[in-house]
């Protein structure tokens, strides 16, 4: 080590082995780019301006939306612009700071989605009391603590990883400064890092991941006491988006970040990452937006009221 020179910037390989076809994927995932941010700034506009929609599940559900805005802007905006350059780095701090952001808003879309299934939870089981256990302030509150212990466990994190000395390659096998893929590339002994990560990675997945369980086990117990076909059908649809997006969210980020290292595999990581990072991302506005009604009728109030605002 005393002979190695210490790494200063990160070379990103992102789709580099893909050679002809990165143009290609410049314009797909721009696309998508564009289509992730246009379907999260509707489901913000449309609940800021529609006062039906202003109850507690679509505040959470524009909370969501306003974080993975600036999840996406963490790591699209490089990736696209590295798929058309020659010159692929990242600086060490630069590397840090994306790291930390990224941590920070993948942690809080994960503990929101366990807040939304306690808020779903309050809405069916206990309705009668929903006012209160729910009430504006409570909501603030549980929103900025999802918040501020999102990028507390992100700060964990990223100082653990970047506290290693980095002495050797500096070529991150990834298309952005990932925990797995940047701390291989230390040059020290790094078992106790990846054990405190992993431990983190349980809280944050698997500890709100059992809690949305009990809390859909109680919903069902619930659902299935109302006597008409037509109020167990409202009642499950009301839950229907926020499953899948949580079937989704939390089954990707499980593969990734709770897994042996021994089974890393960085090709497989990169698309499956792209699923995370892109896919979920692109299908949670579709999800929570083309799936809800009442929510459509909120669009087309405020689609008339934009096209016609002399009635």
């Amino acid at each position: 080590m005393a002979n190695s020179s210490r790494v200063t910037e990160f070379l990103l390989l992102g789709f580099s082995s893909f050679g002809e076809l990165q143009p290609v994927l410049f314009v797909l995932f721009l696309g998508l780019y564009l289509i992730i941010l246009s379907g999260n700034f509707t489901i913000i506009s449309v609940i800021r301006l529609d006062r039906s929609l202003h109850t507690p599940m679509y505040f959470f559900l524009c909370v969501l939306s306003t974080s993975e805005v600036f999840y996406t802007i963490v790591i699209l905006p490089k990736m696209l612009i590295n798929l058309l350059s020659v010159l692929r780095t990242l600086s060490f701090t630069s590397c840090a700071t994306q790291m930390f952001f990224f941590l920070g808003f993948a942690v809080t879309n994960c503990l929101l989605l366990g807040v939304m299934g306690y808020d779903r939870y309050t809405a069916i089981c206990q309705p009668l009391r929903y006012p209160v256990l729910m009430s504006w302030r409570v909501c603030a509150q549980l929103a900025a603590t999802c918040i501020v212990s999102g990028f507390l466990v992100s700060l964990v994190a990223t100082t653990l990883v970047f506290s290693l000395p980095f002495c050797g390659s500096n070529r991150v096998n990834h298309y952005f400064c990932d925990i797995s893929p940047v701390i291989r590339l230390a040059c020290a002994e790094t078992y106790i890092n990846e054990l405190v990560i992993f431990v983190c990675g349980v809280l944050v997945l698997v500890v709100p991941l059992i809690f949305i369980c009990i809390s859909y086990g109680f919903i069902v117990r619930t659902i299935l006491k109302i006597p008409s076909a037509d109020g167990k059908r409202k009642a499950f649809s009301t839950c229907a988006s926020h499953l899948i997006v949580v079937t989704v969210h939390y089954g990707c980020a499980s593969f990734i970040y709770l897994r042996p290292k021994s089974s890393y595999s960085s090709s497989q990581d990169t698309l499956i990452s792209v699923s995370y990072t892109i896919l979920i991302l692109l299908f949670n506005p579709m999800i929570n937006s083309l799936r809800n009604q009442e929510f459509k009728a909120a669009f087309r109030r405020v689609m008339g009221q934009t096209s016609y605002p002399l009635h």
